[in-house]
């Protein structure tokens, strides 16, 4: 099975404990990282179009939209139509459902226009992507001149000590309790691999630029085990 089938598969069977297992197993830190994001998304003195790509249950879509500036929609993508159905849920709930829309979909060949958004972030997701810098480049090309890119993404500390903690937790425990709640101890095991497996912050920096975006730049949370990434679309 290709690539993305096998992520949307394990995607949409783990959507309805996605919630309740991320907050447990990232001791609730991954609001913290979220929120530190928003200052480099939201511009709450003027109207903004957003993009949320692989916005899985909307937990990003939800922290941007309440302190976006009211005439600013968000649009969410994702291949799950598992998580999106959470989503949905979770939006309507909240009552935004007139500030954010969220569809199925491919990054890497997306249905918008030229320059559509001001800002597309991606928050956990673009590890899992199949093709990296074929989404880069068709981010670049939804953005509009000045544009930005956000990337939330998990990574293993540089750290001798911290990266040996890592490993114990998130190889080990990790798959352990999410097979118990779940009952896929296999989505559980490829997720924290996933993070394993995914380019250090110089060779992903150096990507972005490849893929020709400009101010690239990078800062760490919690002792490396966050990175937010920040690259821009030049201006005409």
């Amino acid at each position: 099975m290709p690539q993305k089938e096998k992520i949307q598969q394990m995607f949409d069977g783990i959507a309805p404990d996605y919630d309740r297992l991320n907050h447990l197993m990232s001791l609730g830190v991954d609001k913290t990282w979220r929120r530190r994001a928003l200052r480099e998304i939201v511009t709450p003195d003027r109207p903004q179009q957003i993009l949320d790509i692989a916005c899985g249950t909307g937990d990003f879509s939800l922290a941007i939209a309440r302190r976006m500036h009211p005439d600013s929609r968000i649009t969410g993508l994702d291949l799950s139509e598992g998580m999106l159905a959470v989503m949905r849920g979770k939006v309507a709930q909240a009552g935004l459902d007139g500030r954010i829309g969220c569809g199925q979909g491919d990054c890497e060949a997306m249905p918008f226009g030229d320059g559509s958004f001001d800002v597309a972030t991606i928050a956990f997701g673009i590890r899992n992507f199949a093709h990296r810098e074929a989404a880069l480049q068709e981010i670049l090309r939804v953005l509009r001149p000045g544009g930005r890119l956000v990337i939330l993404e998990l990574s293993v500390p540089e750290n001798g000590f911290l990266r040996w903690c890592y490993n114990l937790y998130f190889m080990h425990f990790v798959p352990w309790i999410g097979g118990l709640v779940s009952g896929d101890k296999a989505a559980y095991r490829y997720l924290p691999a996933s993070v394993q497996q995914f380019p250090g912050r110089r060779e992903w920096t150096a990507t972005m630029v490849r893929c020709g975006y400009a101010n690239v730049r990078h800062k760490a949370f919690t002792f490396g085990l966050c990175r937010m990434y920040i690259g821009e679309k030049k201006s005409a």
